[in-house]
């Protein structure tokens, strides 16, 4: 049987650690660009695979890299997962993220002309694209992006959809509404949150300072989110989806299942920081994902406040795992009033 070859930009971030795991199951060989070494390289369940593994350095900055990279490897498939992806810092390095986000997906694109690759192309397109336009968000809502991450996803989507048009390239665009897990990066708020939790629990902190807590996002989990990123490249034609769970809850909600699981108030602990507003917020997304379960079968298993408590747990494993620490709390286990 005939190995496939996977390429994913940003393989050490969530999505693509996630993504990369799934791959591997599957018996494909995984190549990736990654700043460092990714932890779940280190995963015991992963290491046996490490022989279907390549890590390479890798920027979205630079062109000629990208189509050195492209003719060295060869793919079959084209995961472009790499950004400047948080929101929040687009405010404060707007130029730095169309450069890496929206630019960089031109040039992932142009190297993939360039090199002839007869691959399929996966774009990680995303629900600030929609912005303030009204929800439920379905594939041909219009867009209406409210920061500079959102602005450059829209040029990288349409840069998608144009060579698929103009060039006959098999190009797909993922609209991946927020999708969360134990990896999330730090600074992003689900994590801040759950992280919060569980330090609060085990008296490690006493507050967790939050902005706008009545934003209403569309939350899933991350693990489920990357096999919808592999359904997309197996269809016979390519096109567009969105994913998402179809349900909305606000910050304050996301707050209220992690600290309830600890049996905590969030009340008694998060206070208002108004420096973490942004210049202009998203209100309310949620994504009607109807097309993807039609099409691609899909259909998410994990909402808000089961996606909560597992992150929470994360947290109290990884607290339990340090070195000296003495909570006696193992994760998924009930926590002690």
């Amino acid at each position: 049987m005939t190995v496939k070859t996977a390429f994913i930009t940003g393989i050490g971030g969530q999505d693509g650690s996630y993504l990369a795991e799934l791959l591997l199951e599957k018996g494909y060989e995984v190549h990736g660009t990654a700043r460092r070494e990714p932890d779940f390289v280190h995963r015991r369940d992963n290491r046996q695979r490490t022989d279907r593994l390549f890590l390479h350095y890798g920027d979205l900055t630079d062109g000629t890299r990208l189509v050195g990279l492209l003719e060295q490897v060869r793919p079959d498939e084209v995961y472009h997962l790499a950004a400047q992806s948080h929101v929040r810092v687009s405010f404060d390095e707007p130029e730095f993220t169309g450069n890496t986000t929206g630019l960089g997906t031109i040039r992932l694109l142009e190297a993939i002309r360039h090199t002839g690759l007869n691959c399929r192309f996966y774009q990680a397109s995303s629900s600030e694209m929609f912005g303030a336009a009204p929800a439920p968000q379905h594939e041909n809502t219009p867009f209406h992006p409210r920061s500079p991450y959102g602005v450059a996803k829209v040029y990288a989507y349409w840069a998608t959809r144009n060579y698929r048009e103009a060039y006959g390239m098999y190009a797909v665009n993922g609209i991946l509404f927020n999708h969360e897990s134990p990896r999330r990066g730090p600074t992003f708020v689900t994590r801040k949150i759950a992280t919060a939790a569980a330090r609060i629990k085990a008296g490690l902190q006493d507050t967790l300072h939050l902005g706008n807590l009545d934003a209403r996002r569309d939350w899933g989990y991350a693990a489920e989110y990357v096999h919808a990123m592999w359904l997309m490249l197996q269809q016979d034609q390519p096109d567009d989806y969105i994913i998402a769970t179809g349900t909305s809850h606000s910050v304050r909600d996301f707050a209220e299942h992690c600290f309830a699981h600890v049996r905590l108030d969030y009340r008694d602990h998060i206070r208002f920081d108004e420096r973490q507003l942004r210049p202009s917020e998203v209100d309310h997304v949620v994504g009607d994902a109807s097309k993807a379960q039609r099409v691609l079968g899909w259909k998410p298993a994990t909402h808000a406040p089961e996606l909560a408590r597992l992150m929470v747990d994360a947290e109290l494993g990884a607290l339990n795992a340090a070195p000296g620490a003495a909570l006696g709390t193992a994760a998924g286990s009930p926590v002690p009033s």
